[in-house]
Formats: structure tokens, sequence, C-alpha cells
């Protein structure tokens, strides 16, 4: 079973990940960005998420271990919503499942 506070805990993770992108847009709205100013854009939420989620990684436990790494890999080959669907998941399976 899922607690009340994991759910709410996603929820404002990726609440405050998109509102980072947003208010980065709305704050720099009609200007001419470079590319490289794009690029810093485009790569904050997730610089964002990595902040709050990598202290609680900082553990002995494998499963979290191994999520963690799934997780890794498919940053490197996933969009954000598919690699921050496939962490949670794999965590989640990893505790619940296989009560790693």
């Amino acid at each position: 079973m899922v607690h009340p506070e994991t759910v709410m805990a996603i929820i404002l993770m990726a609440s405050m990940t998109y509102l980072t992108r947003i208010t980065g847009y709305l704050l720099l709205g009609g200007r001419q960005m470079s590319d490289h100013m794009r690029q810093v854009m485009e790569a904050a939420p997730g610089c964002v998420l990595v902040a709050v989620i990598v202290p609680y990684f900082a553990t002995n436990n494998h499963g979290d271990l191994l999520a963690l790494g799934l997780t890794a890999l498919a940053a490197s080959r996933c969009s954000l919503l598919s690699t921050i669907l496939i962490g949670v998941g794999c965590a989640w399976g990893l505790r619940n499942v296989l009560h790693l």
C-alpha cells in the first residue's frame, strides 16, 4: 500500500519541477535566448528534482541504490516524465514486491 505522504511528496516534487520551468519562461517571456541559456532553462527542472531526491538515496539500502541506478540509466535514454515514472516504479517495486 502506498502511503498518502509518499503520494503527496511525489505530487509536490513534480509540481515544483514544472513550476521552475514555467517561472523561467514567464520571467524571460519574449526575450531572445541563446542556445546555452535555452539548455540551462531546460535542465533546471531536472536539477531541482535531483536536489530533492539525492539526499534520500544516501543510504545503505540496496533496493534504493538499485532504483537510483535504474533511474540514472532511464535518464540517459528517456524523457523527464518517463524517467520520473520509471524511478518511482522501480523504487516501489523493489521495496514492496521484492522487499529489498
